[in-house]
Order: C-alpha cells, then structure tokens, then sequence
C-alpha cells in the first residue's frame, strides 16, 4: 500500500510540470472552490476566509460552492471530473488521505487524480464533550466510558473524516467501547451536542472554538502532540494518552493535467495569502498554523498524511463500503 502511495505521488507530481502552459493572464474569470463538506464546518470556514482575500487580490471572484455528501467523495470525485483548466479547485482536507484506505471502492486515486496546489493550515482536533457528561478531564472521560459501555455517542463529521479517526484511535488507544454517529458536517454535529444528543467530538479546532469560548460545549483536551497557543489551559490528549497525536491538515488540490502555470499561480496567491499579518491573525485565532510551501510540498504532506492514516484504519479496523 505505502509503496503504492509513493509511485502514485512521484507520477502525480511530476506530471504536472509537463502540461500545457496557461495563459498568461490567467485567472480570466471566476474560480469555484469546492468544498467537499456542509456550510459551517472547519473546511467551509477556512474556504471562505481565505477565498475572500484571493477574490481581493488576483483580480476574479473565488467563488465557494459546498458539495457534501459521500464521506467527502462526492466533492472530491467531482473536482477530479471537472476541468482541467485551472478554474476549479478542492478545500482538500484530512479525509482524502484517510478514505484511500477506508473506503474499498472509490472512482478515483485522489494522490493520482488531483494535482497538490498549497497548503493553508494544520490544525489540532479537540475532544469536546456536551455540558451535560459529568467529566471534566480525559482521565474522568475514560473512567466514565468503561463504567457505561456502549453508551456515549461519539459524533464525527462523516465517516472517514479526521473528526472520526481521531475518536477511532481514541478508542484503541484506552479501550473506550463508544458508538460512532457519522453526521454530514460539523455543523449539525455541534447542533446535537449542545442539545446533549451526542456525547463526544473530536472536531477540527476552528469550527469549536467559539462553542468552546461561549461555555455552549465544554472542552477537554486537544489533539496535537503540543498544547495550543490559542487555548494554553487546555492539556493535550497525549498527557493522559501517551503517544496520542492527531491533527488535520488543509489545502488546495485541482484536476489531475491543470497547467502548470495555473498551479504555480495560484500557489504563490496562497503562500502570499499566509504570509498576510491580517490572515495569519485571523488563522491563529482558529488555531490554525499555516503551512507555506510549493506544490511539491503540499504534495509530500498528502503523501505523509495517507500512509500515518493507513495504518490507523488497519489497527482499528474501520471500514466503509
């Protein structure tokens, strides 16, 4: 599997810099950015806080269009079909690299089939649970799985998604018997969690983090291997957990044969994008950390991110037909 990964990724990769050129004074018209997810979430958020500068700077609209659905196939399966011209993109996120070993059956090769564009942020998971759990630190929430199998409900955004690995290996890693509720969205997830329909949500960290300050859910740990500037009481996973670490990861992908052109510009919109103090602001304040680079960059991160996921399927035996 990781052998195939990498020969897929150096095809991929390479490809591209073999492609017709674009034009010139490419963009021309309106760009659609794909998000593969409901309104609200952490991918739509961050697509439309970075598609508002790139409509600001580079002189056509960056238009987001969520298609959700599908454990985020559906949008991704219709970037890999759409043009390739350099006029559609993809929110890519951390489901396109676990799916590819989740899922048994895709239409398509996601490190063969979209072209790696830039990177915009990493970003750890929070585990939130609803006001109503009597838990307040990792070690009461495990306590209070193992004295009520089965009966805490642990949302994720969809199936195959970070949000649901990260409680996957969760699981494995304490021996906590939690049922999985797949949603389509964070959006929805939240919804339930504040009604206290569900117990426990390993989300991406900008779409909790006004929940969280508001006191409407009620965090207790993040995922990354370090704690958060963005909530430094906040312990990590890992400090109960030794060894827990997940985090997710963003950026942007077009149809496998855009010229290189397209890519390279767009890229060097992004990288300037992060490199904005006003967008770097506004990032952290989500708990995003930007990951600048060139394509071939983002294109190694996908590449590192399938196979640390790959891995995290096997051992906890998830699947998805």
């Amino acid at each position: 599997m990781q052998n195939f990964i990498r020969r897929a990724a150096v095809v991929a990769i390479a490809s591209f810099s073999l492609l017709g050129v674009a034009s010139a004074d490419y963009p021309t018209k309106p760009i659609k950015w794909v998000v593969p997810y409901p309104p609200a979430g952490t991918t739509d958020v961050l697509a439309r806080i970075v598609a508002q500068w790139l409509s600001e700077n580079i002189g056509q609209q960056v238009i987001v269009e969520n298609k959700a659905g599908g454990g985020n196939n559906i949008g991704t399966e219709y970037v890999v079909n759409a043009p390739a011209d350099g006029y559609t993109m993809l929110l890519v996120n951390p489901a396109n690299g676990i799916n590819a070993s989740l899922y048994k059956k895709l239409s398509f090769n996601f490190i063969r089939d979209i072209a790696p564009v830039a990177g915009i942020v990493r970003t750890p998971n929070v585990m939130v649970v609803t006001n109503g759990l009597p838990v307040k630190t990792v070690a009461e929430f495990i306590a209070y799985c193992k004295a009520n199998p089965s009966k805490v409900n642990m949302a994720s955004s969809s199936s195959g998604t970070s949000t649901h690995l990260s409680g996957e290996l969760f699981k494995s890693m304490t021996g906590c018997n939690m049922v999985h509720i797949p949603y389509k969205g964070a959006g929805p997830v939240l919804t339930d969690l504040i009604g206290g329909q569900v117990q426990v949500f390993f989300d991406n960290l900008p779409s909790s983090a006004g929940h969280i300050k508001g006191g409407s859910i009620r965090a207790l740990a993040v995922t990354s291997a370090a704690r958060e500037p963005s909530f430094p009481d906040l312990p990590t996973v890992g400090d109960t957990v030794p060894g827990y670490e997940a985090t997710a990861w963003f950026g942007v992908g077009m149809p496998k044969g855009t010229p290189r052109e397209a890519i390279d510009k767009m890229n060097a919109a992004i990288n300037k994008a992060l490199a904005d103090p006003k967008m770097r602001a506004r990032l952290a304040d989500l708990g995003g950390s930007p990951i600048p680079g060139t394509p071939e960059d983002f294109g190694k991160t996908i590449v590192a991110e399938t196979e640390k996921w790959a891995k995290v399927v096997a051992s906890s035996g998830a699947t998805v037909d």
